[in-house]
């Protein structure tokens, strides 16, 4: 008889193991600035410390309810005209902001030695869909045609984002294959998106409860966003794939919304696209704000950097 328990990291295990000796609350129960403020704690506790970069500057750029509040990253004070990194954060489209992936975001631009500019979107339930990927379109799309405010020209955008972050990235590249930005999204990168309704997928009863994010939290999260789920910018497996710039599609393996994940990159393939799938082995979703807590997660970022890389034509 096959054993069918699912393969859990070491390191992965000790950190489940010890968030379970917390017993703490689940986010359903707790306030919605108590849920922000635990997110941001998770964060603090497991994530490796920010790098120090030459450049970290609080930008803002034109939206469509108000300026929207952008961070740039930079590993260099001074760089010609190249690609620029456009992140959009995590979090439900409801807990995450600059500050919980601030660690990452220094990471990314160091270990691509590109610009990299985070996005603070508008966050439900005070704003609820589709403000968030409103607010990351026009971003993407400023991002596009301001160097001077940058101080560097963008030839082309590289979209990437976590969780939320993901489907934002995928619905963000939908959005300008239809009307396209001054540059071209050269490479997008969802990282554990939600990309079809993973309501009733097998992954999400596999791993509904103990492995980070639980089902009761996502159906948290898609009370207060309230996506429609007709529309491709909620669930963009929805949307037209022929046009999907070239991506590197990333899940894990005891991620409650990974079949989700998968079905975009068999979208993708299915299109006849351009496409590098990771799925991280033994992993949970948010792994890569772990990566002091679950210290193997460090090598899986820097497998997708390489992918990255790759798929742009580097080495």
């Amino acid at each position: 008889m096959t054993d069918k328990t699912p393969y859990v990291r070491p390191d992965m295990k000790a950190f489940l193991d010890a968030l379970a000796a917390m017993d703490g609350p689940s986010i359903a129960d707790m306030t919605l600035e108590e849920a922000r403020g635990s997110y941001l704690a998770l964060h603090g506790m497991a994530d490796r410390p920010a790098r120090e970069l030459p450049v970290i500057r609080d930008l803002a750029c034109p939206g469509p309810a108000g300026n929207i509040p952008l961070r740039l990253y930079d590993a260099r004070e001074t760089r010609d005209a190249g690609p620029v990194i456009t992140f959009y954060h995590g979090g439900g489209f409801v807990i995450g902001d600059l500050a919980t992936h601030h660690a990452l975001c220094t990471e990314i631009a160091a270990l691509m030695d590109l610009p990299l500019v985070a996005v603070d979107y508008r966050r439900a339930p005070e704003h609820p869909f589709p403000a968030a990927i409103d607010d990351c379109e026009a971003a993407t799309r400023w991002i596009s045609s301001n160097p001077a405010d940058l101080g560097r020209e963008a030839t082309g955008i590289i979209t990437i984002g976590d969780s939320a972050g993901g489907t934002a990235t995928i619905a963000v590249g939908q959005l300008l294959a239809q009307s396209p930005a001054d540059a071209p999204v050269v490479l997008q990168v969802p990282l554990f998106p939600l990309a079809s309704d993973a309501l009733g997928s097998g992954s999400l009863e596999e791993f509904a409860d103990g492995f980070v994010l639980t089902k009761a939290a996502i159906e948290f999260f898609d009370a207060a966003y309230k996506a429609d789920r007709s529309d491709p910018r909620g669930f963009p497996i929805l949307g037209n794939h022929a046009d999907a710039p070239p991506t590197v599609c990333v899940t894990a393996s005891l991620d409650p919304i990974r079949d989700s994940g998968r079905d975009y990159a068999k979208a993708l393939v299915d299109a006849g696209r351009d496409v590098t799938y990771l799925e991280m082995r033994g992993l949970t979703h948010s792994f890569t704000n772990l990566r002091l807590a679950v210290p193997s997660t460090q090598g899986d970022l820097k497998r997708i950097i390489a992918a990255m890389k790759t798929m742009l034509g580097g080495e």
